[in-house]
């Protein structure tokens, strides 16, 4: 199991984008703290999580698969950090 970071830039802020959330979150494990940021927890591979969330994109939307490292730093809640901590590859 890896852990990635999916990112994204909606081109339509207006459009309804249930579909692509409601994908990200059928993965066993997600976190979800910042706007337009997932990390999920996953076996699969890059090409196939973009594969599952490509059909609920348009054309203009921008979207990043990355295999999150082991080193981390932010500001975010205690909540969000232990989240991460306990997903977190060791």
């Amino acid at each position: 199991m890896a852990l990635y970071t999916i990112s994204y830039d909606l081109g339509k802020p207006n459009r309804d984008y249930g579909g692509l959330f409601d994908e990200l979150k059928k993965f066993d494990n997600w976190w979800h703290y910042l706007e337009s940021t997932w990390i999920i927890k996953t076996s699969k591979e890059p090409n196939e999580i973009f594969d599952k969330l490509k059909p609920h994109l348009d054309n203009d939307d921008n979207l990043l698969v990355i295999e999150a490292g082991k080193k981390s730093q932010g500001r975010l809640s205690q909540k969000a950090w232990d989240w991460i901590k306990k997903n977190s590859l060791k």
